[in-house]
């Protein structure tokens, strides 16, 4: 047999009265009321007195609403532009990939194949050549390839410069859609690549030299948005001198891959791992 079970009743406290909130909601009530009535007997004591500024105000209340809608259309349809062109890189981006043709955007969809790069001014050319992808098997097409200079030429680079080369690197390792994003406000980010097999390397470069090492409040700061804003698959800082032990630490603890500048002329050369694929090795 089956016994019914009658909803609790309520406790009367959640009905009691608060005499002192009421009492508080009449005396705001009262305020605003007469303050508002106080507006109203001025603007139609100037309406009386001085029609024409009231015309003035009225026009001029006109024009600031026609403004703000005018720009915010033009605010939309700049959105809908930028979404468009998205869409369109994307589109590409995937052609290009059904075609074999390697990384289809570097730097906000400037073409990048995947044996053509570009360099800073200031940075030392290397010409490497590489087979084309495209090339016929029975005959073997070449084109130069620019990397970056030795590790000691990086210190003729200013910090824009170094990032551009470290992007370059990524191009030159088959990553897609690399983008340079360092500047104001870019919460530790440098550059943004995406590797063949889809993984997201966001890197931060710290163009430092031999006496100045990377410390644990630049690794903490490059942990804190790497994974949680930049939601990154590989997390690595790359720069020209060396880490301190406890920026180390954390690293390790954080699963930051760190890439000094024995590593980084290693990546340039050809003969040590990229950061991604340091990031395969270690446990």
């Amino acid at each position: 047999m089956t016994i019914p079970i009658r909803p609790g009743r309520r406790g009367r406290d959640d009905r009691r009265f608060d005499l002192r909130a009421t009492a508080l909601f009449f005396l705001l009530l009262a305020v605003a009321l007469c303050v508002l009535g106080f507006v109203v007997r001025t603007a139609a004591a100037a309406a009386r007195h001085r029609p024409s500024w009231v015309v003035a105000l009225v026009m001029l209340g006109v024009a600031v609403a026609l403004l703000s809608r005018s720009r915010w259309r033009r605010w939309s349809a700049a959105r809908g532009a930028r979404r468009a062109a998205r869409a369109l890189e994307e589109a590409a981006e995937e052609a290009a990939d059904s075609l074999g043709g390697g990384p289809a955007f570097f730097e906000g969809g400037r073409p990048a194949g995947p044996s053509v790069g570009t360099v800073h001014p200031a940075a030392p050319e290397v010409a490497v050549t590489v087979p084309v992808a495209a090339a016929p098997q029975d005959e073997e097409i070449t084109e130069p390839l620019v990397v970056p200079g030795p590790l000691a030429d990086y210190a003729e680079l200013d910090p824009d410069g170094f990032e551009q080369a470290v992007a370059e690197l990524c191009v030159r390792d088959d990553c897609r859609s690399v983008e340079v994003v360092g500047g104001a406000g870019d919460l530790g980010a440098d550059v943004i690549a995406h590797t063949a097999d889809g993984l997201r390397v966001v890197i931060q470069c710290k163009l430092y030299g031999e006496a100045h090492k990377v410390g644990s409040q630049d690794m903490q700061r490059f942990g804190g948005t790497c994974f949680t804003i930049h939601e990154a698959d590989v997390a690595a800082l790359v720069t020209t001198s060396d880490f301190t032990a406890p920026a180390l630490e954390y690293a390790a603890e954080c699963g930051i891959v760190c890439v000094d500048g024995r590593d980084l002329e290693a990546w340039r050369q050809g003969t040590g791992p990229s950061p991604w694929q340091l990031a395969r090795a270690e446990p």
